[in-house]
């Protein structure tokens, strides 16, 4: 139950994301934006996950800059994955992952505490 209010969080996440950010686009509607949610949920809860494992010195000494670039990292993995996602660069993406992660924090706390 938690992991698909965590899929429809990023979901919205990203389309609030693509309506902000120009050099995101999903194409397509909610079907769409769920299965590039369930994409980026898969990928941030396996390779984000060893990545930030990997990177967690580098962090310490960037004060967590580094694990921005390893959320950019993983929302441009999923560009690459699903064909219904462009994201036009690595700013996009940066802003992008930036958004995301506030968003769907946002809205996984405000859901999980009334679910």
């Amino acid at each position: 139950m938690r992991f698909l209010i965590k899929v429809a969080a990023v979901a919205v996440a990203v389309w609030v994301t693509t309506m902000i950010i120009p050099g995101i686009q999903v194409t397509g509607g909610l079907r769409n934006y769920l299965i590039v949610a369930l994409v980026l949920a898969l990928i941030n809860a396996t390779l984000g996950t060893v990545l930030k494992i990997l990177t967690l010195p580098l962090a310490f000494l960037s004060l967590g800059f580094s694990l921005l670039v390893v959320n950019t990292a993983m929302l441009l993995i999923t560009d690459r994955l699903s064909t219904n996602m462009t994201i036009s660069g690595f700013w996009s993406a940066f802003f992008g992952a930036i958004l995301i992660s506030i968003i769907s924090s946002i809205i996984t706390q405000i859901t999980t505490k009334t679910v």
